[in-house]
Parts: structure tokens; C-alpha cells; sequence
């Protein structure tokens, strides 16, 4: 049968705070309740997201000089930006496009920054100054940061009716999704792509405007002359600067068609007396959305860092589904991207494999220590879990691939203390000790060792942590969740598991225990393998060069096929999308571009592609982390999503694409 040690306790040694926590089992419950309760409520608030977020490292500047070739865009524009923005000793790289018309730069920082903010407002200085260098016809340049993240949620205003597209009506309908979208709580900004944006028309009616003397060309010069833009001076005091602007704008389209014009005469007309004035799309179009082969609008949805996208997600469906119903007949909403189903997909595998390798360390724990050291050691898993999702809270660290991933890799290290510090108080209760003696000395003797193990671990972890730039951002939660772990698995070991062993560990009397009730006790155990281990280990020692030859032929070998290996930092994804890009030669036209993205679309019926979503003359909408949307106005570029069934393996889908 199972007895317990009832040797008394040695007189007059005083154990300190361990023996009040052995013997306060309310203060014990406490404890142990405290630590269950923060680590729920962490993990109720911590927000949830796919991957970590990165800081913004990358930026673009694009500046338009309309009829210039790319030779002079790159000598009147680029260069004179780019001599500029050398004096930013912080950008570790700056890549330039010029093309017909336009002029893009491409700028990164180094990796040692930490708060880009601070670089790109120097960035914008910089640009700011160098305004005056650069020719009159060019536009003023416009900067960018990128956002190095994916949207929560990507979806399209479709065009359902036949016949010509009226994007005034499709761009007013987004832009209603665009507001509802905007006031949900919890969404930081709603991008719109696709949209190729309106322009007033003034058709002259010629016959009019030459019986008043006009013509197209100075009634153009007379409306430029009456929508002042600019400031019209400045007054300079000595506390306060104030620009001063003049009220001639044109601010909606009658103001346009009430604009007077002078005929050659003197008397003034009003315009919409010899033009028609109009709100219209571009012509040609600037940029344009194809939801397969119907036109779209397409809104990307980012949300803060500090929501849980799934509880997001929820409210967005509501909100989604509520303005479907209220949509004119021809016009439908379809989902490109909802993140939300791959962030919980990905953390309800992370997780299933977490629950799977605890109880694999909890039937590894019972057959060799028994039952009730299962119990009292699995007890760590737990309560170190908890402990790291509050200290996720602590540290804002979202829960996410990386941070779960951490907790995977640290869960074989979770149990190693807790399994030495019942194993030292077990051993010292069969010496003779009473369990709280036991506790105290366990701790005593092994609060050093274990110390010192949990901080070589930490240390080991220490270079992932402090790795500097994108890629200890992304990876960096991995290494901080197996650090906390291991400092909460000694804490924990040294105090709460070691009052659990005191309190529920029993020692087996060998004398009338046998059979299964002994293994349920103290596990699995072969005097047979024990007297082969002792041998091996006698030997080994007395010839310690072969213990050093055969510890090296591992390593050796692992050396020796890693060339063989294939290098790269993470697996390929394994999500339903990729993307396609597009990039014709400079001048070619929106058209030309869009023929090719038919053909595409020709050899993407033969295989299983669900949705395909194109978009023209600007990038798409980043839906994953490290698809960078960095084209803006490029009418020869084009960029696709495509989504596949599910459950395919995508990457020979993708293989057999490209050949």
C-alpha cells in the first residue's frame, strides 16, 4: 500500500517562506488561482493576428512630369531627389524608377532603426527642400510609408450590370463601404485600390464660344486662373506665421458651370452658357479593378494592433452583410481576403499541437515517475502558459505564429526543473526527511543549479531577441516566449510545484506493493536496462576517448550533409493565394496590360482557381505580410490575387503555372 512519512520534522530549523506555503494550502490555492485568472484574462484581451507587425522601413516618393521622356524625368527629377535624400545617413538603400511621365523612388532604412518615424520626417524635409530644383511642370512629390502588414479584410464593390460601367455610381457605393467600415471600433484606416478617380470635363460648344470670341485654350487659362490652389502670401509676426488664401475655388461642379468666363467683347458669360460641364472617370484610365472579368473597387481594411481580429471580424461580417441588402440591383459585394479565417486556422493548429505535446510530457511523465508525479509536474505546463500570456500582456505582445511558436519550442524545457525538483524531494522523503524538510532542502540545494541552467537557456535564446531590424521584429516573440517560460518554469518549480510535491507526494512501501499499483506509483522501471546503462557508463568513463569520439559522430555527420540541405528561413506558405505580377515595358498602355492579363486568365481556367481579382496600374492590396504594394501609376503593371480551392496543396498548382 501507499503510506506517507510521517518522521517528524528536524527541531528548531526554521524554513523560511516555503514552510508557511506548504502549510497555508489557502495561500497555495491563491497563488495557483491568481495565475490561472491572469493568464485567461490575458488571453481573453491579447489581441490575435496572424503575423508580427513590423515597423514601417520602406517608403516610396513618386513625382509626375507630364510629356517628359524617362532620360529626363531621371536627370530633371530622380537625381536631383536622390542628391537630396543622401544626406539621410539612416537609408540603408535607395532604388530609383524613371519612366515617361513619372518618377518613382524606393527608400529603406537600416536595420539598426528603431523608430522610423523620426527618419521619415527628415525624409520629408529633405524632399521639401528640394522643391524648388525641380521643374514647374512637375507634380509635388508624393511620400509613402509602407505598410509592411496585411489587411484584416480585402473586399470588392462589383459591377453585375451589362454594358458600360458608370464608375461614378460604383466609386459613390465604395466610398458609403469605405465610411461604414471606417467607424466600426477597432479599424485603424480603409484603403481604397482600383479606383481610377473622377476628373470635371468642359466640353466647349464651339459654335457658342466662337460667336463670344472664345476659345478651348483661353477659357482653360481663364478657369486656371480663378481656382487658386496655392497660398496667395504670408503675413510673418513676431509669435505667429499666417498663410494667406484667396476664396476663388472651385469647391463642387455648379461653382464650375457658374464660373465666368470674359468673351472678346468684355462682357462676362457664365460658363455652362458655352460648355458642358461634367464629373467623369479618366480617359483614359488611370488605374482599374477586375473581379474576374467584372469591373471592381476594392477596399482594404487595416485594424489596430490592439484588436482581436476574430471578435473584428464578426462586427465586419454584421456590417458587410447589412450593406448588401441595402445595394442596387447590379451592384454585389465579393470577399477577396478575410484574415481572420487564416490567423485562427494557423493559431488553432499551433495550439492543437501545443495540447498534443503536453500530453505526450504528461504519459512520458507517468510511465517512468508514476501518477501522482505526473500530476505534480504536469501542473507546471499550466501554470507557465499562463504566465507567459500575462506577460505577453505586459509587453504588448500579440498572440501570433511566432509568440505560440515559442511556447511549442519551450514546452520540452517547461518540465525539466519541475521533473528534477519532485524527483530531489522524493529522493530526500525515502532518506528520512518530512516534506516540508524535504521541500526546503530541495530548495536549498537546487535553487542554484536550476538557475544557472534556466539562464544558459535564456542566454541561448538572448541573440534571437536582440536580433536588430524586420527580422528579429518577426522573430524576435519567438524567443521572448521561451525565455519567460523557462524563468516561470523555475519560479514555479522552486515554490508552487514544490508545495504540490510536499502536499500529494507519496512513497511506495516496497514491501507489500507490487505489480500494476507499483507502476501507478513510482512508473516503469527494468533493473535489466539499469544494469546495461551502469556497465556502459562505467566503461565510458574509464575510457573517456571513446565517450568523446562517439559524442562527436553525430555533430560530424549533421556538419557534413548540410550542404545537401536546402537553405531558407521559413517553410513556403501553405495558404490558399498567391499573386501574379505584370510588368510590360515602359509606355506601354492600361490596354495593353489588360490583354495580357486575359491571356493569363485563359491559362488559369485548366486549373482549380476559384477567384481571381487583377488590378491595374498600382499594386494590389497587401494580403500578406511580405507582399509589398510599392507600383503606383504604372499603367504596364498589373498584379493579381488568385485563391484556389481549399485543401489543395498550392505549390504545385503554382509550379505548373510558371512552366
Amino acid at each position: 500500500m501507499l503510506v506517507g512519512n510521517d518522521r517528524p520534522e528536524d527541531g528548531g530549523e526554521s524554513h523560511g517562506w516555503m514552510t508557511h506555503l506548504v502549510r497555508d494550502r489557502r495561500m497555495l490555492v491563491l497563488i495557483a488561482a491568481m495565475v490561472v485568472v491572469a493568464g485567461l484574462s490575458s488571453a481573453m484581451v491579447l489581441p490575435r493576428m496572424e503575423d508580427p507587425v513590423l515597423a514601417r522601413r520602406v517608403a516610396t516618393v513618386n513625382t509626375l512630369l507630364p510629356g517628359a521622356d524617362a532620360a529626363r524625368v531621371e536627370s530633371l527629377v530622380t537625381e536631383k531627389l536622390e542628391d537630396a535624400l543622401r544626406e539621410v545617413e539612416e537609408i540603408k538603400e535607395m532604388r530609383s524608377i524613371s519612366r515617361p511621365g513619372s518618377s518613382m523612388l524606393i527608400l529603406e532604412l537600416l536595420d539598426q532603426v528603431k523608430k522610423p518615424d523620426a527618419v521619415w520626417s527628415r525624409v520629408r524635409s529633405k524632399i521639401e527642400d528640394s522643391l524648388p530644383t525641380l521643374p514647374a511642370q512637375a507634380s509635388r512629390p508624393q511620400f509613402e510609408d509602407l505598410e509592411v502588414r496585411a489587411y484584416a479584410r480585402i473586399v470588392s464593390v462589383v459591377w453585375d450590370r451589362p454594358g458600360p460601367v458608370d464608375y461614378t455610381v460604383l466609386r459613390r457605393i465604395a466610398r458609403r463601404l469605405q465610411d461604414r467600415l471606417q467607424v466600426m471600433p477597432g479599424t485603424e484606416t480603409v484603403d481604397r485600390f482600383s479606383d481610377p478617380g473622377e476628373e470635371v470635363v468642359v466640353r466647349v460648344d464651339m459654335q457658342q464660344a466662337a460667336a463670344a470670341g472664345l476659345t478651348a485654350d483661353l477659357i482653360a487659362r481663364q478657369l486656371a486662373g480663378q481656382d487658386a490652389r496655392d497660398a496667395a502670401g504670408q503675413v510673418r509676426g513676431e509669435k505667429v506665421d499666417l498663410s494667406l488664401e484667396v476664396s476663388n475655388q472651385f469647391d463642387d461642379l455648379a461653382e464650375v458651370a457658374r464660373a465666368d468666363v470674359q468673351a472678346a467683347d468684355g462682357r462676362f458669360l457664365r460658363l455652362g452658357a458655352v460648355a458642358d460641364v461634367r464629373l467623369e472617370a479618366p480617359s483614359p484610365l488611370p488605374r482599374l479593378g477586375r473581379n474576374g472579368d467584372r469591373p471592381a473597387i476594392t477596399l482594404g481594411v487595416l485594424i489596430r494592433g490592439d484588436t482581436r481580429i476574430d471578435l473584428w471580424s464578426q462586427s465586419a461580417d454584421e456590417v458587410l452583410n447589412e450593406f448588401r441588402t441595402a445595394l442596387p440591383s447590379g451592384i454585389s459585394l465579393v470577399r477577396v481576403m478575410d484574415q481572420s479565417g487564416y490567423v485562427m486556422e494557423r493559431l488553432n493548429s499551433l495550439l492543437f499541437n501545443l495540447a498534443m505535446g503536453g500530453m505526450a510530457v504528461c504519459a512520458v511523465i507517468f510511465l517512468l515517475m508514476g501518477w501522482r508525479s505526473a500530476i505534480i509536474v504536469a501542473s507546471a505546463l499550466p501554470l507557465t502558459v499562463f504566465a507567459v500570456l500575462f506577460g505577453f500582456r505586459a509587453l504588448n505582445i500579440p498572440i501570433h505564429q511566432m509568440s505560440v511558436t515559442g511556447l511549442i519550442i519551450a514546452l520540452g524545457l517547461l518540465i525539466d526543473n519541475a521533473i528534477v525538483v519532485a524527483d530531489e524531494i522524493q529522493k530526500e522523503m525515502a532518506d528520512g526527511l518530512s516534506p516540508v524538510n524535504a521541500v526546503a532542502a530541495t530548495v536549498r540545494k537546487l535553487a542554484v543549479p536550476l538557475f544557472g541552467s534556466s539562464l544558459t537557456t535564456a542566454l541561448a535564446f538572448a541573440p534571437i531577441a536582440l536580433m536588430p531590424g524586420p527580422a528579429g521584429e518577426f522573430v524576435g516573440s519567438i524567443a521572448m516566449s521561451v525565455i519567460m517560460a523557462v524563468f516561470a518554469s523555475l519560479g514555479f518549480s522552486l515554490t508552487v510545484i514544490a508545495a504540490f510535491a510536499a502536499i500529494f507526494m507519496r512513497l511506495p512501501d516496497s514491501g507489500s506493493v507490487g505489480g500494476w499499483k507499483r507502476f501507478l506509483a513510482v512508473g516503469w522501471s527494468s533493473e535489466a536496462l539499469t544494469r546495461v546503462y551502469r556497465r556502459a557508463l562505467t566503461g565510458l568513463l574509464a575510457r573517456p576517448w571513446i565517450a568523446v569520439g562517439m559524442a562527436a559522430v553525430l555533430p560530424l555527420g549533421g556538419f557534413a550533409v548540410a550542404p545537401l540541405l536546402e537553405e531558407q528561413f521559413f517553410p513556403p506558405s501553405d495558404r490558399d493565394q498567391f499573386h501574379i505580377e505584370v510588368e510590360l515595358a515602359t509606355g506601354a498602355s492600361i490596354d495593353d496590360t489588360q490583354a495580357v492579363a486575359r491571356r493569363i486568365d485563359a491559362v488559369l481556367k485548366a486549373w482549380p482557381v476559384e477567384q481571381v481579382d487583377w488590378f491595374f496600374g498600382d499594386s494590389a492590396p497587401t494580403f500578406y505580410y511580405n507582399v509589398v504594394a510599392d507600383r503606383k501609376g504604372q499603367s504596364g503593371f498589373a498584379q493579381a490575387i488568385v485563391r484556389v480551392g481549399k485543401g489543395l496543396d498550392v505549390t504545385p498548382v503554382i509550379r505548373g503555372m510558371q512552366q
